[in-house]
């Protein structure tokens, strides 16, 4: 591998990088967000940089801007290990949510993703409706899903949980593991490849952090206790960090998420619920609901129990959720693009009052 290359560097970004080699800029890859202030890993060394104010103003959202994985081309100084980010290349995929609380606005997890490990702990954190969520998401994002569910020696009904998952994400690798015992963690490790990026997610208190100690054979992040009374832990991992392990591996940490909103599902959902849109076609009506329309191929699947009922229920949920989502989003894109208008009426109003004063 080359030294770009180890940090996951592929032809295509060569290609997109090329004008910007010709113009003089360094590339790199940042490990860390920190606010505005990066770091970011390069050939030279690792760079402690951010944007510069022409990017920072002139994005459409926060989301723009750079986030852990992506590859950015850079100014150095040279001697002082600091850069200026000029330019993002071209995200190959994304794990995105909303943000939290009311606020209409994409938060970008991490970018550039090949595989994204879903852990869920076998104890009472155990829920397969948030994991149908996080399903969703990954597919969204195109990024390969692969579940873990961890903590398997707290399990005492692992078989029967295994299939439960394995009914919900078809096609979709489950590993079940044990940081405790290390059962699984094997498994886990020949799925990590050299100069491949990986990222974990789940909630807090599922074991992410330990796991992926265990995964790099050193203390290499903070760990915390999980209150037994409901499963839950602390935020022990308090920023995305993307992370060398010694077998060449690119992992990236998140915090855990207590509140996973979705941001966007064109593909995503179809792609977690495949079974129901392959019974839609069979649906009477092409614009079937499937809430009481007569006629329809999902909700008789429900009523015979080949669709569990749970399943059905989310699946109506999260489509509910997208379609609020993307009317409040198509309200404030209405609301932005009048505030432009306004902004182009005025500055074209000045222009021409300053163009009648020179006459």
């Amino acid at each position: 591998m080359t030294d770009l290359e180890k940090y996951g560097w592929r032809p295509d970004l060569a290609a997109a990088f090329k004008p910007f080699q010709e113009a003089g800029f360094a590339v790199g890859r940042v490990a860390v967000e920190h606010r505005e202030r990066y770091l970011v890993l390069t050939p030279a060394g690792e760079y402690d940089a951010e944007v510069t104010g022409k990017l920072l103003y002139t994005v459409d959202s926060p989301s723009d801007l750079p986030k852990v994985g992506d590859w950015v081309a850079m100014s150095l100084f040279e001697g002082e290990y600091k850069a200026i980010i000029h330019d993002i290349l071209p995200r190959r995929t994304k794990f995105s949510r909303k943000v939290a609380g009311k606020k209409v606005q994409e938060q970008v997890m991490a970018t550039n993703i090949d595989t994204i490990f879903l852990v869920q702990s076998l104890d009472s954190n155990f829920n397969p409706r948030r994991l149908e969520r996080y399903l969703v998401m990954a597919h969204e994002g195109g990024i390969e899903p692969v579940i873990v569910l961890n903590k398997s020696d707290l399990c005492s009904d692992l078989d029967q949980k295994k299939q439960q998952v394995s009914a919900i994400a078809r096609n979709v690798a489950v590993v079940p593991t044990s940081a405790t015992t290390g059962a699984g963690l094997t498994e886990l490790r020949h799925k990590l490849l050299p100069g491949r990026t990986y990222a974990f997610i789940g909630s807090s208190g599922v074991g992410k952090s330990t796991l992926i100690n265990r995964l790099a054979g050193a203390e290499i992040m903070k760990t915390g206790e999980v209150r037994e009374v409901d499963a839950k832990g602390r935020h022990t991992t308090t920023h995305r960090e993307l992370i060398v392990l010694p077998n060449g591996a690119l992992l990236i940490d998140t915090p855990g998420m207590r509140e996973l909103q979705m941001w966007s599902s064109d593909q995503g959902m179809d792609d977690a619920f495949a079974e129901i849109v392959q019974l839609a076609i069979a649906c009477h009506f092409p614009d079937c609901s499937h809430t009481q329309e007569k006629g329809c191929a999902v909700l008789a699947a429900v009523k015979a129990g080949e669709l569990p009922r749970e399943r059905y229920d989310n699946y109506l949920k999260l489509n509910k959720e997208m379609a609020y989502l993307d009317r409040k989003q198509d309200r404030h894109s209405a609301i932005d693009s009048k505030r432009k208008d306004k902004e182009i009426h005025r500055a074209m109003k000045k222009f021409r009052k300053n163009e009648y004063s020179k006459k």
